[in-house]
């Protein structure tokens, strides 16, 4: 059964990523996942690093990942603001890894409470998500 399509828009620092009409959103906030379909109640939300997928329709769903942002959703418009959206085949599970080992290492060094540890462990976060998405967690 097809369902209401409405505006997407997915928007990186770097740009545009993705805009187009969909049926469903699905992500993940900081209070847990979440399922957008035509209609929603209006809702403004912190993403979490997880896998973002884009339903065009039963049939074809697209799937990227997402790091930390925002979601909006108003009028039948979502609006996904986010540090980096990489579709799964882009995704080099080497880099990746060696990424995140950078990112423990930091961890470690890192002073309690200071900036250096968040931003580690948002690092360590979003990397850790997107070797799932990639499928080598």
């Amino acid at each position: 059964m097809a369902r209401t399509k409405f505006k997407v828009e997915v928007l990186t620092p770097e740009g545009e990523f993705f805009a187009d009409d969909v049926e469903m959103v699905s992500t993940k906030t900081t209070v847990g996942s979440i399922g957008i379909l035509a209609g929603h109640e209006p809702v403004l939300a912190i993403l979490e690093p997880t896998e973002l997928r884009l339903y065009r329709s039963e049939t074809e769903t697209l799937r990227f990942a997402q790091a930390e942002g925002y979601v909006q959703f108003a009028d039948d418009r979502a609006l996904i603001l986010v540090e980096e959206a990489i579709e799964p085949r882009d995704l080099d599970p080497g880099k990746l890894h060696e990424r995140l080992e950078e990112a423990r290492g930091q961890l470690q060094k890192a002073a309690a409470e200071s900036e250096e540890l968040a931003r580690a462990q948002r690092d360590i976060r979003r990397l850790e998500a997107f070797l799932q998405v990639h499928g080598d967690s």
